[in-house]
């Protein structure tokens, strides 16, 4: 009797707790849904730890580009009229794309310009990507005109002034927009780590735009003076930015 007594408190125990509600719930198959409000909640703070840039936009930066900009004594160009004889001289050279070098087909091909030291930046960091990656970069927006960056700025309130000392850098040839959408963290962190080791030897000048995810590069005329001092690389530009970031030997 006293074992009949506890066979049957064990199956009414069993029993209660096969009825009580939300009993072995981990163990569901069926996923917890999530209301509306809360997925909104977490899609926008998902956005808001994904965007952690290492060049982020700034008023200074934009200083700093302007300050480039007068020491090497550059127009910032008013007009086409101005733009075709930059071009006539020599002193804008195209972007020509290659294996390695795209340009967004919407780009205006009289704006597909800018400095030689630029375009040779462009064509190297272009091939840099491509070995690692067998990937091309593109060029989104390059040389602009005074003209044209005021029609921008009415369609766009981010995009920098025309004029003054936070000015367009386009203005005046020396800066390039490379599209970041599209590219893997691998691919971004490459850039950033390229673009970290020239901005540490003071030649170029970078952000990453949110709006249109791209790298804003404003290259220095110096650059050119960097390329014909460089025979050879004990490293390459891309571990020389690890080794900086890291502190490691």
């Amino acid at each position: 009797m006293p074992g009949l007594t506890r066979h049957k408190s064990l199956v009414a125990l069993l029993f209660a707790l096969l009825l009580a509600p939300g009993v072995f719930a981990l163990h569901s198959t069926e996923p917890t849904r999530a209301t509306p409000a809360k997925t909104r909640r977490k899609a926008v703070h998902h956005r808001r730890v994904r965007w952690n840039p290492m060049f982020r936009p700034s008023h200074d930066s934009l200083l700093r580009q302007n300050a480039e900009i007068d020491r090497i004594d550059l127009p910032r160009i008013q007009d086409d009229d101005q733009l075709e004889e930059l071009k006539a001289s020599g002193a804008l050279v195209p972007i020509v794309a290659s294996e390695s070098l795209k340009i967004e087909h919407r780009l205006d091909p009289s704006r597909r310009f800018c400095r030689p030291w630029t375009r040779d930046f462009v064509q190297e960091l272009s091939q840099a990507y491509y070995n690692r990656f067998h990937a091309q970069i593109q060029v989104n927006s390059a040389v602009r005109t005074v003209v044209v960056q005021k029609k921008l700025r009415r369609h766009n309130r981010n995009a920098a002034p025309a004029e003054g000392d936070t000015a367009s850098s386009h203005l005046a040839g020396v800066t390039v927009d490379l599209q970041r959408r599209g590219m893997s963290k691998e691919q971004i962190r490459f850039v950033e780590r390229y673009l970290f080791y020239f901005r540490e030897l003071g030649l170029v000048e970078a952000e990453e735009e949110r709006r249109h995810w791209c790298f804003h590069v404003m290259v220095s005329d110096r650059y050119s003076d960097w390329r014909q001092s460089q025979t050879m690389f004990r490293l390459r530009p891309i571990e020389e930015s690890e080794t900086a970031m890291t502190g490691s030997n």
